[in-house]
């Protein structure tokens, strides 16, 4: 009796995949459980295993055809049906695929000088991944490889930087890039071809060779090479790019690359030094209208001036703060907090705490603790607004503001009720971690229902917290500092927090606001209320 060979059950976010590898053909015989085909989708590579012991007697989809959440891919039979017969039924379309695949390799090597194929394997399109419906586009941030470049499978070919995360184009098989069709700073739509892969190519392929060997630029043109040759020298896009936003003299710049390429790297060290300048203009050049206008004033010393584009993510984060200003009624009460209690109870059991568990005892893993609490007390600060609807949260999802080189993210933990504070801390350093690499995805910053941020990291003393849409209410940590505080009639030196909650007064009123502040810092003040659910 025949099984489907079926695609696993998608999550929510990913909307397809592309087969990427069958690891078995027709014909071939596999155990239960056995790797049979690889789907990759834009975050991750999904593994497809036999359901049973057989032999594959159809394959469906080919590798390189897109497939949608649990599509039957092929069929397997029982380990006497489907041997031979299918697979020399098969052999005829497999050679013409072959043939087919070989005359476009003659068809690119007839455009090169030395007439060399650019790839001994079969041509693949690099797409963009699939963007989630809240992504419209993305914009080619870097290319870690250029045309010629051998490459390993999954090794990282470009990174496309969304409004919310970083997502990786890896390499679908060993081989090189042939032709880069989008250069960087360039717009992209979802699953848009990039690029150009041949398999097995490398080194020679596309243009190598003539970039090495110091070729005209039309011929590095003809190879496939997206380099360009300026006053004698090759440079690479990501280089060319750079020199043009720099104004810098091209010939002046060493390059390091293959044959004198001038490379990226090559560039910013000569922006860095200063050393690729262009000369001055003589004055009064005929026709120079700016030659001939009056100079300007002369000013001493240099002051240097960078214009950028806005990144997709720091041009998200204004929209999403703008709109959060101008469509709540947004209000923000204050207090502080003793972290006395706090403090004691982190010293005591730091020690004992990271042997146990492997991760160091912070401070917002009581603040999570505390702020689920008070999300259970004051469930309309725990709510969201969709459009005139209010909607309740039977669960408490806590965003947590991390800051990265691109910019502020809101990664969020999931079911903090459930969560000890080791797996809190944990799963925070992890955030951090991930953040930093650009390697946060669009899952973890999806949803939430309440957030916290911690503006005291930085030396915040106090400020005034944006609420992050839907959500109706946002907490501020800040920076904690001792101060002269007034304790049963006297003066004592304690380490004080302020606290500052920004809410939505459509929805919160402010006498829940505030006691659910006051809740925050009782349970702050007094750790062992939360710890016993007390």
């Amino acid at each position: 009796m025949a099984t489907e060979i079926k695609a696993p059950n998608f999550p929510e976010s990913v909307a397809e995949g592309t087969i990427a590898t069958w690891h078995k053909k027709v014909g071939d015989s596999v155990e239960r459980d056995e790797l049979i085909v690889e789907i990759e989708t834009d975050k991750v590579v999904l593994e497809v295993v036999a359901p049973d012991a057989g032999t594959v007697t159809e394959i469906k989809v080919e590798e390189g055809d897109t497939c949608d959440s649990e599509q039957v891919l092929g069929m397997l039979g029982a380990a006497s049906e489907g041997g031979g017969e299918k697979s020399a039924e098969d052999a005829p379309a497999k050679d013409s695929k072959k043939e087919e695949a070989s005359e476009k390799q003659d068809a690119a090597a007839a455009k090169s000088d030395d007439a060399k194929p650019a790839a001994s394997g079969k041509q693949h399109d690099v797409k963009a991944p699939s963007f989630p419906e809240s992504v419209q586009e993305g914009t080619v941030a870097t290319w870690h490889k250029q045309v010629g470049e051998a490459v390993k499978r999954d090794e990282i070919l470009a990174d496309i930087e969304t409004d919310k995360v970083v997502l990786e184009v890896v390499a679908p098989a060993d081989g090189a890039l042939s032709e880069i069709k989008v250069q960087e700073g360039e717009q992209v739509e979802s699953e848009a071809v990039l690029a150009l892969f041949a398999e097995g190519a490398g080194g020679d392929a596309g243009g190598g060779e003539a970039a090495a060997s110091g070729d005209t630029a039309s011929e590095s043109k003809d190879t496939g090479s997206s380099d360009e040759k300026v006053d004698d020298k090759i440079l690479a896009p990501a280089a060319r790019k750079l020199v043009a936003e720099h104004d810098l003299d091209a010939s002046k710049i060493e390059g390091t690359g293959k044959g004198g390429r001038i490379l990226k790297e090559d560039v910013q060290k000569a922006v860095k030094d200063g050393s690729a300048k262009k000369d001055a203009k003589p004055a009064g050049g005929s026709g120079d209208v700016k030659a001939a206008a009056a100079p300007a004033p002369a000013i001493e010393g240099d002051r240097p001036e960078q214009r950028v584009p806005m990144s997709r993510l720091r041009q998200t984060i204004a929209k999403r703060l703008v709109q959060a200003q101008q469509t709540a009624a947004m209000l923000t009460t204050y207090n502080e907090v003793d972290m006395s209690a706090v403090m004691n109870l982190r010293s005591q059991y730091k020690e004992t705490f990271l042997k146990a568990h492997d991760t160091k005892l912070g401070f917002m893993g009581f603040f999570v603790k505390a702020c689920t609490e008070a999300l259970k007390r004051f469930p309309d600060v725990n709510a969201s607004i969709d459009g005139s609807d209010i909607v309740y949260h039977g669960y408490q999802d806590i965003g947590v503001a991390v800051s990265t080189p691109r910019g502020l993210v809101v990664p969020v933990l999931r079911d903090t009720d459930s969560m000890k504070l080791a797996d809190v801390e944990k799963s925070i350093v992890d955030f951090g971690k991930r953040g930093r690499d650009g390697k946060l995805g669009i899952e973890d910053m999806q949803g939430g229902t309440f957030t916290i941020t911690n503006g005291g990291i930085f030396g915040s003393l106090l400020s005034t917290p944006i609420i992050n849409p839907p959500q109706t209410a946002i907490l501020g940590m800040h920076k904690i500092q001792e101060r002269p505080m007034a304790v049963d009639g006297k003066v004592e030196i304690r380490p004080m927090m302020y606290l500052a909650i920004s809410y939505d007064h459509r929805m919160i009123d402010g006498k829940d606001a505030v006691q659910f502040l006051v809740t925050i810092k009782e349970l702050l003040e007094d750790p062992a209320r939360f710890l016993l659910d007390v």
